[in-house]
């Protein structure tokens, strides 16, 4: 007679040999490090409702604010302090990459964290009140060859920041010293439209998507969008890019999430098999759309690898404008 013992003997040594699978996390919650309103306020919505259409998450995930230097404080708060808590997602976008470049994340790196999901793609812009006398980019850069002083402009960050960089780029292809430009440092795209409506800048440093629901009620225009060619969705397409204006500025602005440092092999997995699943499904693209964000899709080590490539590649660029050594 066959017995079956040495069956059941190999089935629970392969049992016991697999790694064992996380389960949902109990307490989903992802980190906007900046005040309501703005991009990563965007990034998070966006997962906490395309996780709960998918059935990805069978509660939805909240959302917290930790505002402060435009993400250094949560990365901070995150690494040190939750390391291992599974269900934190913390929201980053390629102006997190650049700060990271400059050492301004304090002692912690780019290597610091665990690089989750890059979810969509925004571009950089510059945006003005509607009745503001600049009509085009070139019109702004008039002004700033004038007189820089009387153009205050608001950029989410102080010096370095992805914001201020826009800027300093147009600076430099106008001829003018990026350092004489007038700067007011904001938290993010919510308080940069705040400012900006409330008159209290004159120029916002900023990026499509934070921009489009302000673009629609009237309150603001673009004067240009740092994309490679006119983006093809509705209310986008009459925006100029720089590039068409005489400036070869092109700012893409990824968005996505990392987790801390000790979250498991496993509870990562399951994350990223989520971020799999959903970066895959045709709703996920139509909630995408709504938030004017474009297709960007990456999870893992190949995002990990292009998080490393991004920052070596930022650093070049701070070295250029002497914000490094």
């Amino acid at each position: 007679m066959l017995s079956l013992r040495p069956l059941y003997l190999a089935t629970a040594a392969l049992l016991l040999a697999a790694p064992a699978l996380a389960s949902e996390p109990k307490r989903p919650e992802c980190i906007a490090p900046a005040a309501p309103g703005g991009g990563f306020d965007l990034t998070c919505k966006l997962a906490q409702s395309a996780l709960v259409n998918e059935k990805l998450l069978s509660k939805p995930m909240r959302v917290t604010y930790m505002p402060g230097g435009v993400g250094a404080v949560a990365y901070n708060a995150v690494v040190a302090q939750r390391p291992a808590d599974a269900g934190t997602l913390v929201a980053w976008s390629s102006g997190s990459l650049l700060n990271l470049a400059q050492g301004k994340f304090g002692r912690f790196d780019e290597g610091a964290v665990r690089w989750l999901a890059a979810v969509g793609t925004s571009y950089g812009a510059i945006a003005v009140k509607s009745d503001s006398p600049y009509q085009t980019l070139d019109d702004l850069v008039q002004a700033l060859r004038q007189d820089p002083s009387k153009v205050v402009i608001g950029s989410g960050g102080t010096v370095g920041s992805q914001d201020w960089m826009q800027t300093a780029l147009i600076a430099k292809a106008a001829g003018i010293p990026p350092r004489e430009l007038r700067y007011v440092a904001l938290e993010g795209g919510g308080e940069i439209v705040t400012a900006l409506l409330g008159g209290h800048i004159q120029v916002g440093s900023t990026d499509i998507s934070d921009s489009m629901p302000h673009l629609e009620s009237g309150g603001m225009r673009l004067l240009a969008v740092f994309s490679e060619q006119r983006l093809d969705k509705p209310g986008m397409a009459q925006i100029p890019t720089a590039r068409e204006q005489g400036y070869d500025i092109v700012w893409p602005v990824v968005r996505g999430f990392y987790v801390g440092p000790k979250v498991t092999d496993a509870e990562y997995a399951w994350w990223k098999t989520a971020f799999d699943k959903m970066l895959a499904s045709d709703d996920f693209k139509t909630l995408r759309e709504q938030r004017e964000l474009f297709p960007f899709a990456m999870t893992g080590p190949q995002l990990d690898t292009y998080v490393k490539q991004q920052v070596a590649d930022y650093k070049l660029l701070a070295r250029e404008f002497g914000l490094i050594p």
